[in-house]
């Protein structure tokens, strides 16, 4: 695991130049630095030292160092690689995996990231083709860059890196914040900096004399279906989820886990230790909020599995850690990035490396709008004058609990979805229901904003790749737009963030591209079957996890911010938002933010999602457009938090 940057210049470059690229994605890679200059060229790496500790440095070059390489990541089966490839005579240097990379483009060019299998983002400089090549994995692990300044090429593993040496990159990407209001991440190639984009998963990017070319080079299908009996299902998982658990624990330093207490990170918990016999440290965060608590199912896996069992509480002065949580994230975001960020900071306490359960309800089918959606194809069924005219406005009247998973909140999303056209819209604007719809932004949006940005419609950004998807079946039409979208947007996004922001290294077993695409071949009743989620890992599960845990029904990773919102940080979240650039600058309406503050004081809506959006989205323009430090942003917080009697300690 590491961080990599670089410039390409026809008008040359020295090592000078990328050194405050190197300085600013340091936390990525604390143990190591190096770099490579040959003219028009510069690569630089921060290393994080996982595998072949003393061996490792990067840049690493090819026998005759015509061809080099920085890398991030891990590839899982590079033993195999190297020694196919040491047979075809190339001599390696290193123990590391990274070497792989440079011999493996030697015999197929372009093509080795078909080989890989791991996570990573690389970028490889050929100095007989003079020709760059930027790479990411499959599914979007890892980050990667990149900004085009006529003839220049600059690149990294963050955003923050080009920053440091561009100071025209400043400029806010007005569309991207459209997106990221409702979406809760920006699409890719989008960031939320107009000049600065970032290359998507599954794709390179060469640059070769002045010009850019971008190609696909992997994509998941479900149309080819296996047909089995269960226990072959829950056979096949067992052995391909057991293969997967197995590679990603390669390393020379010690490997712990995430533990949630969920079905995702306890069955690979549970498979390291029943049937690989490690004996790991686990790792898990809770709250003293007991409806949002979810400390006893992980101890009590631990307990089951005799790991050697962390924990923490958290509470809500977490917000003081927002500003060095935006800082990291390079974007905004929502309020599942401070969960994991105070998870990482436990873990990288004991270890250098985690396991986690990333990716498990895109493989398994597990969130609840998978369901969901059937209800409201039921509801839709009723005539429009009635929800809209009787059922709608009684909804509205009933009081929100803020509870997690509350009643009211399931029936008004069930009323608003049925009032959309087709399935590929309703899925699209699943999840928008917590956040922003068309119609809020359009509220809160000035005239003049609107008029900018009005045009885009978000939910093309899910329902395109719904519409798209070799399925024939609704929920992996559902499952293929995830794997597109919301999986490496927001969910990758955050673990990797939040993990380096500790130096801490996140493997996802569940992630592995091969085990992805064997479960695209599950038809969806082993995955779904009527209200029952994950239905084929639940079955692998009874033979791992204690009973309550199998039947537990999906809780999710979330703190208890709309408790918080409405009591603790209610007066400093104020302050903040209606004083805040948007409001100033006539941007956003202070009225519709003052609505959404006074009905989630008054537990009429739960708007705290909305407002932890704002919330950061404030904090990140600060930071990132006016160019505020992490330690001038939080010291204002204190000073408003103390001029209002608060106690943000």
């Amino acid at each position: 695991m590491c961080g990599i940057c670089g410039k390409y210049s026809p008008a040359g470059v020295r090592a000078a130049e990328i050194q405050p690229m190197l300085d600013a994605i340091a936390h990525r890679g604390p143990d190591d630095e190096g770099v490579y200059v040959d003219g028009r060229i510069a690569l630089g790496n921060r290393r994080l030292s996982i595998i072949d500790l003393p061996g490792g440095r990067q840049p690493i070059a090819n026998e005759d160092e015509t061809i080099w390489v920085v890398y991030n990541g891990e590839i899982y089966n590079y033993p195999a690689l190297r020694h196919e490839l040491q047979q075809r005579g190339h001599i390696f240097r290193t123990h590391s995996d990274t070497e792989v990379v440079v011999h493996l483009y030697e015999e197929m060019g372009e093509r080795c990231v078909e080989k890989l299998r791991g996570m990573f983002a690389f970028a490889l400089w050929d100095g007989n083709q003079h020709k760059l090549l930027l790479a990411r994995d499959r599914l979007g692990q890892k980050p990667l860059f990149y900004a085009q300044r006529g003839e220049e090429l600059l690149f990294g593993s963050e955003i923050k890196a080009i920053l440091a040496v561009d100071g025209q990159a400043h400029e806010m990407n007005y569309a991207a914040m459209h997106h990221y209001l409702s979406l809760r991440f920006v699409p890719s190639p989008q960031t939320m900096l107009k000049h600065i984009q970032k290359l998507p998963p599954a794709h390179t990017l060469v640059w070769q004399a002045g010009e850019m070319r971008l190609a696909r080079y992997w994509d998941i299908s479900f149309q080819e279906k296996l047909a089995l009996d269960e226990r072959a299902y829950v056979d096949g998982l067992r052995q391909k989820l057991g293969e997967a658990i197995s590679s990603h624990l390669i390393s020379d330093v010690p490997v712990g886990a995430f533990l949630s207490g969920g079905l995702d990170s306890s069955i690979i918990v549970a498979m390291m230790a029943q049937d690989l016999g490690v004996a790991t440290s686990t790792f898990a965060i809770g709250v003293e909020e007991q409806d949002f608590n979810e400390l006893p199912y992980a101890r009590q896996v631990a307990e089951w599995h005799h790991t050697n069992h962390q924990e923490a509480c958290v509470a809500s002065n977490l917000m003081l850690a927002l500003p060095q949580m935006i800082w990291h994230l390079d974007e905004p975001s929502d309020p599942i990035a401070a969960c994991q960020y105070h998870a990482a900071a436990l873990a990288a306490q004991h270890v250098k490396v985690v396991l986690g359960g990333d990716g498990g309800d895109e493989l398994f089918a597990g969130f609840d709008r998978y369901v969901g959606l059937g209800y409201v194809k039921y509801y839709a069924a009723l005539p429009a004058f009635l929800r809209r005219g009787l059922f709608g406005p009684a909804l509205a009247r009933i009081p929100d609990s803020f509870a997690y998973k509350n009643r009211t909140q399931k029936l008004r999303w069930v009323h608003q979805l049925s009032l959309l056209p087709d399935m590929a819209e309703r899925y699209a604007e699943a999840t928008f229901f917590f956040r922003f719809t068309h119609a809020e932004k359009r509220a809160l949006f000035s005239d003049g904003l609107w008029q900018e940005v009005g045009g885009l419609n978000s939910a093309d950004v899910i329902a395109r790749p719904f519409r798209n998807a070799p399925a024939d079946d609704v929920i992996d039409r559902m499952l293929y737009a995830d794997y597109h979208t919301r999986l490496p947007e927001h969910s990758l996004m955050l673990t990797d963030r939040m993990t380096m922001a500790h130096s801490l290294e996140l493997r996802s077993p569940l992630l592995d591209h091969e085990l992805v695409e064997y479960l695209a071949a599950f038809p969806s009743q082993m995955k779904i079957r009527g209200r029952e989620l994950k239905v084929v890992l639940r079955r692998l599960a009874e033979s791992y996890l204690p009973p309550q845990i199998v039947r537990r029904e999906k809780q999710g990773f979330m703190f208890p911010i709309a408790y918080w919102f409405r009591h603790d940080r209610h007066t400093l979240l104020r302050d903040l938002l209606l004083d805040s650039y948007f409001v100033r600058e006539g941007l956003f309406r202070r009225a519709a933010i003052e609505q959404m503050l006074r009905e989630h004081r008054e537990s009429r809506v739960d708007h705290h999602v909305r407002l932890w959006l704002l919330l950061n989205l404030v904090l990140w323009r600060q930071m990132y457009v006016e160019g505020a430090s992490v330690t001038a942003v939080t010291d204002m917080m204190k000073a408003r938090e103390k001029a209002t009697n608060g106690t943000l300690v």
